[in-house]
């Protein structure tokens, strides 16, 4: 049990330094063809703490492991919601723009219940696969936040702030750049391989360690960024990161997913996905409470708290 275990964290550690060398190399390539600091943070930058998901997901979907992909999924977005944004706005009260609190979290919401609708749909007409026609409308979709995301940014290009080495070498660049991708793809198999192995012998559902040690784990970098960005009073960062990480997560990597295989969706999901509408509807409703648009100390418990108790509900269903 131990090796399978220590195996996952060095699939994570290596997901998560393999993202960090793509991105730095990914970066100062562009520079090096001077493509703009707004265009590399849009891309490559946001694509970078989207990596370990899309990778894993990729992994299990062309495996087979359905319960792996959506587990991931949903089980990543909640717990960028419920535990990086409770964390973060406990540690400082989250400022909340007026674009964000009526614009990107009414986007995640809708793209959520858009999910719930996809899938269930399917459900009701009696088969449980997720399509490529699905993946398509979800693409689309995605383009089209593309669109919204670049407007506004650059309406506000002091908002992506980026520091890449202008100097860097060819040689350096191939390397952080094949040094990434590797990385990404040795710790995506790890996690994948090794986590449906400890699920079989703890004689767990590859749901449960889909939502729960998957998801925790490819979500390590929008952690460190939104409590860093917390830590510092950033509260553009800490929420944008995660409500970003989370239309990321559906409307990108659940398609490119389905693309490489259809997924079959498992109607249990669904109990996760109200928890994840309800959740995103708890943030929304924090904007109008309290201190106006903003997430206040004690919202941040709630978030937190009871997340904890899902977790908690979750495994002992199991047992």
């Amino acid at each position: 049990m131990l090796l399978p275990i220590f195996l996952i964290i060095v699939g994570f550690v290596s997901l998560i330094f393999g993202a960090n060398f793509l991105v730095d190399g990914a970066s100062a390539l562009a520079k090096k063809y001077n493509v703009s600091d707004l265009m590399i943070g849009l891309t490559i930058v946001a694509f970078g703490t989207s990596a370990p998901e899309l990778v894993v997901n990729s992994i299990a979907s062309s495996d087979g492991y359905s319960d792996i992909v959506l587990g991931n999924i949903i089980g990543s977005n909640n717990f960028n919601l419920f535990i990086i944004l409770g964390l973060s706005a406990f540690i400082f009260p989250i400022k909340v723009q007026s674009s964000t609190a009526w614009k990107e979290i009414p986007i995640s919401l809708g793209i959520t219940i858009l999910l719930l609708f996809l899938f269930n749909d399917f459900v009701f007409e009696g088969t449980t696969y997720s399509s490529r026609w699905d993946a398509l409308i979800l693409i689309t979709l995605f383009v089209c936040f593309l669109v919204y995301v670049f407007n506004q940014v650059k309406q506000d290009p002091q908002s992506i702030d980026i520091v890449i080495e202008d100097q860097m070498s060819f040689k350096k660049i191939f390397f952080l750049i094949t040094l990434g991708l590797s990385g990404l793809v040795i710790g995506g198999q790890l996690v994948v391989s090794y986590s449906v192995e400890v699920a079989n012998m703890l004689g767990v559902s590859k749901k449960v360690i889909g939502l729960t040690i998957v998801a925790a784990g490819t979500s390590l970098p929008e952690l460190v960024t939104s409590i860093v960005a917390a830590s510092k009073k950033n509260s553009d960062i800490a929420i944008g990161n995660v409500i970003g990480s989370n239309i990321f997560n559906i409307l990108l990597i659940l398609s490119i997913s389905s693309f490489i295989h259809p997924i079959e969706y498992n109607p249990k999901f669904n109990i996760d996905m109200y928890i994840l509408i309800g959740g995103t509807l708890f943030l929304f409703t924090s904007m109008l409470t309290g201190q106006r648009k903003k997430i206040d100390r004690w919202e941040a418990a709630i978030l937190f708290g009871f997340y904890f108790t899902y977790t908690v509900y979750l495994v002992m269903k199991e047992v």
